[in-house]
C-alpha cells in the first residue's frame, strides 16, 4: 500500500510541475483582433457572391426537378385514369363483352403507368443530382465511371432478375397476355390470374396456382385472343343419305344461333366442312364454327348435343368404328357356323377310317 501510495504522489507531483512550467498564452491585443476580423469580413465579402449563387443555382435546380416530376406523374396518371374510363364506357355493352376485359386493361395500364412513373423520376432526379454536383465544382468524370463499373457488376450479378423484369415489360407492352387469358407458356399452362413485371400467376385446370418467372417464358400460345374455332365430328352409317345428314346438322345449327346466349359466342355461322373420313362401316361428317375466343369447348357440347337429336328425329343413327364392327359381326348369318371338316361327309376316307367296323368282321 505504501508503495502504491508513493507512486500516486509522485504522479500528481509531475502533472503540478509541467501544468507551472507551461507557458501562458499571450493576451490578444486589440490591433490583433481587428485585423482577424478584417480578414474575416475581406473573405467573406470575396466568396458571398459564389455562394450565393452557388445556392441559387442548387434550389433553382431543385424546384425545377420537382415541378417537372410532378408534372410528368400527373400527365402519366390522368393518361391511365382515361384508358380505365374508356374500358368502362363499354363494360355494359354488348362490344364490351365480347371485346373488352375490364380488370385486364385496368391491370396493364397500372403496370405501364408505374413503369413510366418510375423511369421518369429516375431520370429526372437522377439528372438534378448530377447538376447538384457540378455546382459544387465536383468533378463528375470517377463518379460516372465508378457508376458504369457497379452498374455492370449488378448487372452481372442480377441477370436473371432483370432478364424476368425487362421481359415482363416488353410482355405488359405487347398486350401478349392478360388476366382472364387462357394461355400455355410452355412450362406451365391455365388461366392468367396476375400479371407483374417479374412473374406470371396462372391457374392450373387443377386450381393449382404456377408462379411463372417472365424470362423463364419462351413462347406463349394464347387461347382467348382473336377467336376460337369450334369442330365437331358426326360419324353415321355409310348408308345414309349425306344431303338429309346436312339438311339436319344445318337445321340444328340455325336453330342454335338463334337462342341466347349462342347467338354471341357464335361469330360466324356452323359449317359443314364434308366428309374428313369414308370407311367400309362408317363415315364422318366434318362440322365447324367460329366462336368467341375461349368458349369453343361449351359450343362443341351444345352442337353435338343439338346434332344428335336432330338425327334422331330424322332416323339417322350415329356409329363409331368399335361399335359398328360388334353390330356387323352379330348380323352376319356365318358367324355362328363352324368350319368345314373332312369327317362331315360319310365317303371321304377320313370318315371311313373312323367307322367302326360290323361283329361279323370282328369274329373272323
Amino acid at each position: 500500500m505504501a508503495c502504491v501510495r508513493d507512486a500516486w504522489r509522485s504522479s500528481v507531483s509531475w502533472f503540478a510541475l509541467a501544468a507551472a512550467t507551461e507557458p501562458e498564452p499571450l493576451p490578444v491585443t486589440l490591433d490583433e483582433a481587428a485585423e482577424k476580423a478584417t480578414n474575416a469580413a475581406s473573405w467573406v465579402e470575396e466568396n458571398w457572391s459564389t455562394w450565393l449563387n452557388t445556392g441559387l443555382r442548387i434550389l433553382l435546380i431543385l424546384v425545377v426537378a420537382l415541378l417537372l416530376r410532378m408534372a410528368v406523374r400527373r400527365a402519366l396518371t390522368k393518361l391511365i385514369e382515361r384508358m380505365n374510363r374508356s374500358a368502362q364506357a363499354v363494360e355494359g355493352t354488348a362490344l364490351g363483352g365480347l371485346l373488352v376485359n375490364t380488370e385486364r386493361r385496368r391491370q396493364r395500364s397500372e403496370a405501364i403507368g408505374s413503369v413510366l412513373r418510375s423511369v421518369a423520376s429516375f431520370l429526372i432526379l437522377g439528372t438534378a443530382g448530377l447538376m447538384i454536383l457540378g455546382a459544387f465544382k465536383i468533378d463528375l468524370a470517377p463518379l460516372l465511371a465508378s457508376a458504369g463499373v457497379a452498374g455492370v457488376a449488378i448487372g452481372f450479378g442480377a441477370r436473371n432478375l432483370v432478364t424476368d423484369f425487362l421481359s415482363g415489360v416488353f410482355m405488359i407492352l405487347e398486350d401478349q397476355y392478360g388476366v382472364g387469358d387462357s394461355v400455355d407458356a410452355g412450362v406451365a399452362s391455365g388461366e392468367v390470374v396476375e400479371v407483374g413485371l417479374r412473374v406470371t400467376k396462372l391457374r392450373g385446370v387443377d386450381g393449382e396456382i404456377w408462379y411463372v418467372r417472365n424470362g423463364e417464358i419462351k413462347r406463349i400460345g394464347n387461347l382467348s385472343q382473336g377467336w376460337a374455332t369450334a369442330g365437331v365430328d358426326v360419324t353415321v352409317r355409310p348408308t345414309e343419305d349425306l344431303d338429309q345428314v346436312r339438311s339436319v346438322i344445318t337445321g340444328a345449327a340455325e336453330a342454335m344461333a338463334k337462342e341466347e346466349p349462342w347467338n354471341e359466342r357464335l361469330w360466324g355461322p356452323v359449317e359443314v366442312l364434308g366428309l374428313s373420313e369414308v370407311l367400309l362401316d362408317s363415315m364422318t361428317v366434318r362440322v365447324s364454327a367460329k366462336t368467341m375466343p375461349g368458349k369453343a369447348l361449351g359450343v362443341e357440347r351444345e352442337l353435338r348435343w343439338r346434332i344428335k337429336k336432330g338425327l334422331d328425329e330424322a332416323g339417322i343413327r350415329i356409329v363409331g368404328g368399335l361399335a359398328a364392327q360388334a353390330e356387323e359381326s352379330a348380323t352376319d348369318p356365318t358367324a355362328g357356323m363352324a368350319a368345314p371338316s373332312a369327317f362331315a361327309s360319310a365317303t371321304s376316307p377320313q370318315s371311313a377310317a373312323a367307322t367302326p367296323l360290323p361283329r361279323s368282321d370282328l369274329s373272323k
